[in-house]
């Protein structure tokens, strides 16, 4: 059944109202013809010049289709020419096109960060992010990817003391480099820093999450323990 799902399903998502009751949002990956999650996706269109482009925010006019959200999905989608056959015409691929694609994630998730800074719910600088563990509203923290070890270990061992049983509801990100959370933060010399809880922190949560899938093919966060960023991107 599902090799033979109609060419709209893919932009449009199962027909089935008992399968949209069931499952939700969802659309056929052009590649592997399976229904999955928008969450769980990238929707790609055809631009003026007739090359494919990624619609991060699923509002792009004209027809859609739909790509599990990893890079080795979309790697695997060019090779096999998925968007020729899903767009039934010829369509440009980009060199970097899964570059971009990820460029695209990384930079929509330090532009929620940034937000996340005007608003007051984040705090940087060892003693301060310290002082914040087992905060009520503390959300995840927030380590440079190019940090010292050092001081991931020592921060994430207060956060084993001071939690205890909650550490495991602690994501803890270390996608972006100190250069990155310096811009994001509009601060210097970013290596640690603690999210707090507010919509705003949820959007950055889970637009980091996109990014790790799309990096890793898996929405895990480098974590002493599992991964907490389930919340809604907006």
């Amino acid at each position: 059944m599902l090799a033979s799902a109609h060419d709209n399903e893919l932009d449009h998502g199962p027909a089935s109202a008992a399968h949209s009751l069931k499952h939700g949002l969802d659309r056929y990956c052009a590649l592997t013809r399976t229904p999955k999650p928008i969450a769980d996706m990238i929707r790609f269109v055809v631009g003026p010049d007739g090359e494919a482009v990624p619609d991060l925010k699923r509002k792009l006019p004209g027809r859609g289709i739909w790509i599990t959200a990893s890079r080795q999905a979309l790697d695997e989608a060019i090779k096999r020419k998925v968007f020729a056959r899903g767009f039934k015409r010829e369509v440009r691929i980009a060199a970097d096109l899964p570059a971009a694609t990820e460029r695209l994630l990384e930079r929509a998730a330090l532009d929620a960060l940034a937000i996340v800074a005007k608003s007051g719910h984040v705090v940087s600088g060892f003693a301060k992010v310290e002082a914040a563990i087992g905060r009520d509203d503390l959300a995840a923290l927030i380590h440079a990817a190019d940090g010292a070890g050092d001081g991931k270990r020592k921060i994430e061992g207060v956060l084993r003391r001071q939690m205890d049983a909650k550490t495991h509801e602690i994501p803890v990100i270390d996608a972006f480099t100190s250069a990155q959370l310096d811009l994001a933060l509009s601060r210097q010399n970013v290596v640690h820093a603690a999210l707090l809880a507010g919509p705003v922190s949820d959007t950055f949560l889970a637009r980091t999450k996109r990014l790790q899938r799309f990096r890793t093919g898996f929405s895990t966060a480098t974590a002493p323990t599992q991964d907490a960023m389930t919340a809604p991107e907006n």
